[in-house]
């Protein structure tokens, strides 16, 4: 039997400060997109799940190292997780540490049809750079467009581009890769040029502002999945389109 796929959602974000609000808000908002949802739950270190009284007082003591153990939604046949961690200077534009949100789900039709909100709640909430929202089977692909080799520089699958590594491009606002749906910030969108009404015409179709001012861009109508040509295609044409993502030009 294979596995069960599952959304996985990450967002880059200015680094926590102290104990920051934004790690409820990010678990908050997951819950207001998705209304059955309660994450309330804690993983024990042999992962079992351990209800918590006060979560949102646990997560802002649990705060370390720049980001927030896992919270779950407690139900192991239908898992829902989300955590926090650091991205060191190191290893992130000019040299500035950030925040990482990482959440995962099943991939199924509910949460298909709320994959925006979701997506747009988590990088709101975190006051994210940009983030993307991917099923599992393509985030692997996409993986491989940064992924060193052996010899040298990545080799990607499928044709698409081969990406600079976070640490070089040249701003945090600037995305490093793309997925099913994305969310960019104002300072993102305006980073990489978009909405052109002229060039853009058909992702506008499927793209929405946010509160904040920025985008939620959707790829394709349903979850993307590289075995189709017409997503494969369509991904393709967002990285001809937007150059500078994954520092393929200067800004």
């Amino acid at each position: 039997m294979s596995p069960p796929k599952s959304l996985r959602i990450i967002v880059y974000s200015p680094a926590l400060v102290g104990k920051d609000p934004r790690t409820i808000d990010c678990v908050r908002g997951m819950e207001k997109a998705l209304p059955d949802l309660r994450l309330g739950w804690r993983l024990s270190k042999s992962g079992r799940p351990i209800e918590l009284a006060q979560r949102d007082e646990w997560l802002l003591e649990s705060i370390e190292d720049g980001g927030f153990p896992i919270v779950c939604n407690g139900d192991v046949r239908y898992p829902v997780i989300v955590w926090g961690r650091a991205r060191t200077g190191f290893f992130s534009p000019v040299g500035q540490a950030q925040f990482e949100v990482h959440a995962e789900l099943p991939l199924d039709s509910a949460v298909v049809t709320a994959a925006a909100d979701v997506l747009e709640s988590v990088a709101e909430g975190a006051r994210a750079f940009w983030g993307r929202a991917t099923p599992d089977a393509a985030a692997v692909d996409i993986a491989y467009q940064t992924a060193p080799t052996l010899q040298g520089p990545p080799s990607p699958r499928r044709g698409l581009p081969a990406l600079k590594l976070f640490e070089h491009i040249r701003a945090p606002e600037i995305p490093y890769y793309l997925g099913w749906l994305n969310y960019w910030s104002a300072a993102a969108a305006k980073a990489i040029g978009f909405p052109d009404p002229t060039l853009d015409s058909d992702l506008l179709t499927r793209a929405r502002r946010t509160a904040s001012g920025g985008w939620v861009v959707q790829l394709t109508d349903a979850p993307l999945d590289l075995d189709n040509p017409e997503h494969l295609d369509a991904l393709k044409r967002a990285y001809e389109r937007f150059p500078k993502i994954g520092g393929r030009s200067s800004p």
